[in-house]
């Protein structure tokens, strides 16, 4: 990945974190640049892997996925080699070394009952570097907060760019074309209807029509992958919150939609809100904890955890 980005740059990367699909000419219109200057500027950051283009499908609408953060302790001298494991696996979608060295959060999309029950009782205990794991089920992903630009965009510009999404449709009925179709946006998301129909074995008139649907019904969700280091955030921690369960939607609202946070979950296990940070630097994150999670009705416990390494982030491996 490429070190650094100018402003202009990162300004690009943020608009595509907002708006995966967006066009060039959509991106120009919201930043106040040309169309050739946005082609000039985007084309290399994703030839050379800075940025990715991918897709994430929604287990909430798909009924034998188990979605499972899992904490992970293992052996400080094994980490590494633990969270290269866990990466190549095809059910993780999220891997990052925490804390001081010793402990994995990695979010899994399980494959029914039977998979989770492998996991935990198979993989898991066989493998001797771990000491011990703290399992927790998503109950309910907060959307709002993949809306996160670094700060990079203004309010305007994000609207301009990226409006508030509708209330979801119903989720639409299954077709045989969607497993490809999903496989194709996985790979690369800003792919050509053109390319989309190729793959599907429709017209792109069709493949657009599909993938409009499968987003309006919330079964997918785009994504642009990116080192947030390059867009000025240093400080990225993971918040394990408990809460009354009376004040938990509300908390969950309110933090979802806080401009430092990247992802909002409700969960099972002993702390049941699971947030993810990314601030400029630390003293943004400890006005982060002390003014906006402090002061919320019904948090009664927070552990915050610092990122010290990503391994695999939106399904895609880091290099």
């Amino acid at each position: 990945m490429r070190q650094p980005l100018d402003e202009t740059e990162r300004r690009i990367a943020a608009a595509l974190l907002a708006s995966p699909r967006a066009s060039w000419r959509e991106l120009a219109r919201c930043l106040g640049l040309s169309e050739r200057t946005v082609v000039r500027r985007a084309t290399p950051l994703y030839t050379d892997k800075t940025l990715r283009a991918t897709a994430v499908r929604n287990p909430a609408h798909l009924p034998r996925v188990i979605p499972l953060a899992l904490r992970i302790r293992c052996r400080p001298a094994k980490i590494r080699q633990v969270a290269q494991a866990l990466a190549r696996r095809r059910d993780t979608i999220w891997v990052d070394v925490l804390g001081g060295g010793d402990e994995i959060s990695a979010v899994f999309f399980l494959d029914g009952a039977d998979s989770r029950n492998n996991l935990l009782l198979r993989d898991l205990p066989a493998t001797e570097a771990v000491h011990s794991w703290t399992a927790y089920t998503l109950l309910r992903v907060f959307p709002t907060a993949f809306r996160w630009t670094a700060g990079l965009l203004s309010p305007a510009e994000l609207t301009l760019l990226a409006p508030e999404p509708p209330s979801p449709d119903r989720p639409p009925t299954p077709l045989a074309s969607d497993t490809a179709l999903i496989a194709a946006l996985t790979e690369d998301c800003r792919s050509t209807y053109t390319d989309l129909a190729r793959r599907t074995g429709t017209t792109a008139l069709t493949a657009r029509r599909r993938l409009d649907t499968l987003l309006r019904g919330q079964v997918l969700r785009l994504a642009t992958e990116v080192d947030l280091a390059l867009l000025g955030a240093h400080a990225e921690a993971l918040l394990w919150i408990t809460v009354r369960p009376g004040d938990l939607q509300a908390a969950a609202q309110a933090l979802s939609t806080h401009p430092h946070v990247r992802f909002c979950a409700a969960t099972t296990g002993p702390a049941n809100l699971v947030v993810a940070v990314a601030a400029t630097d630390l003293d943004a994150l400890y006005t982060f904890l002390t003014g906006s999670v402090g002061p919320l009705d019904g948090v009664t416990a927070i552990d915050a955890t610092p990122l010290l390494a990503t391994v695999k982030r939106t399904g895609l491996v880091r290099r």
